[in-house]
Order: structure tokens, then sequence, then C-alpha cells
């Protein structure tokens, strides 16, 4: 099934460009990417553009967080243990690791729980109560969960044990949760003005609000929990970001050292692309494949030899994760072509049984990239079934699996990323009310995924200085993505050559200026390109400083021939 994007290239707002570019002193073109980023004032292009740790906002702002403060003082003043509850994904997994420093850097007697993905599952679960007993720990702070644990909670709450969620996900339409404190910037009268925080963005704030002190250090861990969960690179997600990415190179922490060795991971090099395609899924990886303790103890550890040796377990983790990966996509897509019609099935549910549930997310995701249009993939088991989904721009995932949720067991999750039990003879119930839903809400244009543009230029205007200025953008990621840029009629001036990896590379000419072009994947336009007469681009701009020697290189996104 072959998946056609619309273009769509930003409006031009030239007045308000010209106003920036001459009040900042930057080039017209960071000027209109600024403003395409909805940035409207000199004043907010340059608060975004700096993102300075003194915009972190105060986590005292949290309605809760002076209660929350109050019971860890407490328990830390009776000598109390304290358990820490978390989840197993790298967001889950540094908000753990985060709180558990400062509590061992505060004197905090406590221990930690992250359930098994496969045999427990995400969020508060009945073994909850076996574990506080046998602990003796009157005071649970959970971490990137909890915010719909509300039965959990109020049992937890009536056997006298308090408890602290600190969470970023949406929180179902059920009645208030009966938790001590609340930390969510997305629950009711949070009181936080910065509604997109990460689970260990939350952790962060709760960290540095019991502990007193602003932690910057520690923005390593929050930076790669940020990027991971692939929260919106706005606001103060940004400046954790930012400065977290500047901490990684020379970061203290023997585990992280470790992790990029065994990854081959140039460290003068560490960017957004680095967390979410290297450091990340190795740290899932651990999760997924095993037990997420093994990430926990490698992120912890204060000795060398032991991060080695546990990176290698996690290097291998993630290789055996690549290759069950890749066997349940073979299998997903021989379902599709022979059961799925895509005329009828606005969403794509399939279902088998013994897929590994550890890695069912990121095989959606990857259907998803291929058919543009929501995906739910499921685990079958004698009774329970376990499942997960990702979805395209307009189709709302979280609020649909609510609209659903007479069908399932439990679910969780966003917009755009979800997860559920379902009992086995509900899916096809399911699947059902799910494809009747999307038929309802979506229209045929919404089958079809938009390319979005920055700004249509010539060459000329990519000169080394405008194009090293664009870097001022960075970190790039969710809201704030890489500039894409148009260039239109262009010729073709050399022979295209092809490079390992179906790369293709090439050279254009808009009949000023020519240059370097290279699009990874493309191979297979090879021929089209030689028999067009003239083509645009949808590329970004990138300038290769191999040997020193600074050259403009089109990165391409999407050909377009004539």
């Amino acid at each position: 099934m072959a998946v056609y994007k619309i273009l769509k290239i930003a409006p031009h707002n030239p007045a308000l460009v010209k106003l920036l570019s001459k009040k900042l002193g930057i080039s017209e073109l960071l000027a209109c990417l600024l403003v395409n980023r909805g940035i409207k004032d000199a004043e907010s292009a340059e608060i975004f553009l700096e993102s300075k740790v003194e915009g972190l906002l105060d986590p005292g702002s949290f309605s809760d967080m002076a209660k929350a403060v109050a019971l860890v003082r407490k328990s830390a003043e009776n000598k109390e243990k304290v358990l820490i509850f978390g989840d197993y994904d790298v967001d889950g997994i540094t908000s753990v690791a985060l709180i558990k420093t400062v509590f061992k850097g505060m004197g905090i007697d406590h221990l930690h729980y992250i359930p098994h993905r496969v045999k427990e599952g995400y969020g508060l679960n009945k073994n909850i109560f076996h574990i506080v007993k046998q602990s003796g720990a009157r005071l649970i702070v959970t971490a990137d969960c909890g915010i719909n644990n509300s039965e959990e909670i109020k049992e937890l709450r009536r056997l006298n044990t308090e408890v602290i969620i600190t969470d970023h996900h949406e929180q179902l339409a059920h009645g208030p949760l009966q938790a001590s404190a609340t930390i969510n910037p997305k629950a009711k009268n949070s009181g936080y003005k910065y509604r997109d925080l990460a689970g260990v963005g939350v952790a962060f704030k709760f960290c540095q609000a019991i502990s007193g002190k602003k932690l910057l250090h520690e923005l390593d861990l929050v930076c790669m929990g940020t990027i991971a969960d692939v929260v919106p690179l706005t606001g103060e997600n940004r400046i954790i970001v930012k400065e977290g990415l500047r901490l990684i190179p020379g970061t203290k922490r023997p585990g992280l050292k470790a992790l990029m060795d065994t990854s081959r991971l140039k460290t003068n090099k560490i960017s957004t692309t680095s967390v979410s395609y290297i450091i990340g899924p190795r740290i899932n990886a651990s999760g997924r494949i095993d037990t997420a303790e093994t990430a926990l103890r490698l992120l912890l550890t204060d000795n060398a030899a032991e991060a080695k040796k546990l990176a290698e377990v996690i290097e291998q983790n993630n290789r055996l994760r690549q290759k069950i990966e890749g066997k349940i996509l073979v299998e997903a897509n021989m379902i599709i072509e022979s059961e799925i019609n895509f005329k009828d099935h606005k969403v794509i549910v399939i279902a088998r049984e013994g897929w590994h549930h550890g890695v069912l997310g990121i095989v959606a995701s990857k259907l998803v990239d291929k058919f543009y249009r929501p995906v739910v993939i499921i685990s079958l088991g004698d009774e329970l079934c376990k499942g997960s989904g990702r979805s395209i721009k307009n189709f709302h995932l979280f609020d649909m699996l609510t609209l659903c949720s007479e069908h399932l067991k439990e679910f969780g999750g966003h917009k755009h990323a979800a997860g559920l039990v379902i009992k086995r003879d509900q899916v096809e119930n399911f699947k059902n009310k799910l494809n009747r839903l999307a038929k309802e809400k979506l229209k045929i244009e919404d089958f079809l995924p938009v390319l979005e543009v920055d700004a249509e230029v010539s060459l000329a205007q990519l000169t080394e200085k405008a194009v090293l200025e664009l870097k001022k953008l960075e970190p790039f990621g969710a809201d704030n993505p890489e500039p894409l840029l148009y260039a239109k009629n262009l010729a073709l001036k050399s022979e295209p050559q092809v490079l390992a990896r179906d790369t293709l590379k090439f050279w254009v000419s808009d009949g000023n200026v020519t240059c370097e072009a290279i699009g990874f994947g493309k191979a297979g336009l090879k021929d089209s390109l030689i028999a067009a007469k003239s083509f645009d681009l949808a590329f970004s701009p990138k300038i290769d400083d191999w040997n020193n020697d600074n050259r403009l290189v089109l990165e391409i996104e999407e050909i377009f021939f004539k």
C-alpha cells in the first residue's frame, strides 16, 4: 500500500520575519522558522533561542507539592521506609534512578519496585499490597505512573499507607484521586503552568522541592527520559534537554559511559537523535526483553567494571529485541496483507498468539509509518490479552479507547500511544467498535500524512552562515522539528550514485547555485531522477565538515517529480 504525502508549506509572514531579523540580528531564514514555531515577538524568540536554566519554573507551584514535601520529611524524621514504585520504560527508569539518587543523598531509607512488563504490566497492581506489608513502607512515591490506579490507592490509604503520585499521564474520567498528594501537570487544579513535562520531568520537580536544591547536575538523566518519551520539546522540556545534552558527553555516571562505549556512540556529537535511536532503545530493551532492573542498576552504579558488564548485557538484550521485533513485523505484515481491507478497516487491529508483549509498541509504530493509519497490535493469551497501539495525527487514541472501554479490562496512554488489556472474547467487538469510531471521526484526507515544510527557498539563501545559524533552534524533537525547506525547479547535475543502505547521492542546481544532495533510502528513485527534466526537493540543509571542508548538503526528505 503506497502512502502519498500532502505538501503543506507554512504561510509566510514577511513583516514579522523582518522585524525579528532586525531586532535579534539573525537571518530572515531563522526568523521565518521561529515564526513557524508560533513565536510572535522578539522577547519570546530570545527566550526560545537561549533556553536558560533560569527559565525553569518553581516546583512549589504544584498545588500539592507542599503536602508531598511534608510527607517525605515526616518519613525521614520518623526513619520510616519509603517505597518508590516506577515504570519499566526509559522515562520510568530514569525517574526511579533520579528519586533514589536524591533520597540516598538525603539519607532517606527507601526501596524501589519496578513491575515486570510482561508478567505484571503497567502501573500499581495487586502485588503492591504484599510489597508494602513485607517492606513495612509507610509512604509510597510513584514515578511515571499511578494517576489511574484509583482502586489500589484507595485500598492503600485504607491500610494507612500514604501515597504521593508523581506522573504525567492523562487522568481517566473517574472520581477524585484519593492520593495523599498528586504531582501531575495534567491533573485537575495542578497549579502548574507547563503541562507537557515527561514523567522524569515531574520527578525532577519533586526532587527539587524535597531537597531544596536545583539539581542541575541531574539533568543528563532527566534529559534522556524526556527525549525517549517523545514529549514536546518546548518550554521547560526544551531547557531540560538542551542542558542535559550538554552534560551527557562528560557524564560522571559510569553506567552511561559504558552504554555509550558498547554502542560506539561518539560523545562529541550527542543529540536528541543519539538518545532517541541509540541510548533510549538500549535502556528500553532491558525492560522489554528481561527486567528493567538491569538498566536501573546501570544508571545507578558507581563501579566501572560492573557498569561494563551491565552495558554488555543490555547490548545483548537490544540485539535480541531487534530480532524478535523483526519476526513479529514480518508476521504482522502477512496478516495485514491477508485480512485487512483498507476500504473498511480505518484502524488496523491485528492479533496473534505468541507475540512478545515487550516489542508490540515498536512494531505498531513501524506499521503506522508504513500504512499511515492507527494500529493496535494484540498478543493473544488464553483469556487475557495484551496490546499496544499507535496513532496518526487526527485520531486521539486515548480518547477513542475511552469510548471503547466496555470491551477493555485496562488501558492507558496518550493521544498517539496507548497500551491495553482485553479479554480474548472481546477482541473482535473491540476491533469493530474502534473502526466504527474511526469512520465517524476521520476524513479521507486524514489518511494522508502531511509533509510540513517551513519555507520555500532558493539555494543561494543557504549560505554556510545561515545554515549554521539554524543550529540555534536545537534541540529538535516533538513540536520543534528539524527545519524542512523546499526548493523548486531543480535540475540534476551529476550521475546519481547508489551508496550503502539504499542511499542516493547526486548534485543539483537551481540555475544559479549547485550543491550536493543525499537521500537515505531513496535508491529506488534513481531512474526517475535521471528521467526527470526537473524536480522539487523537500530537505534539511546541513553543513558537512568532513576534513574541515565545510560544504552544503541537502538531506532529502522527499523528491517531487514534474
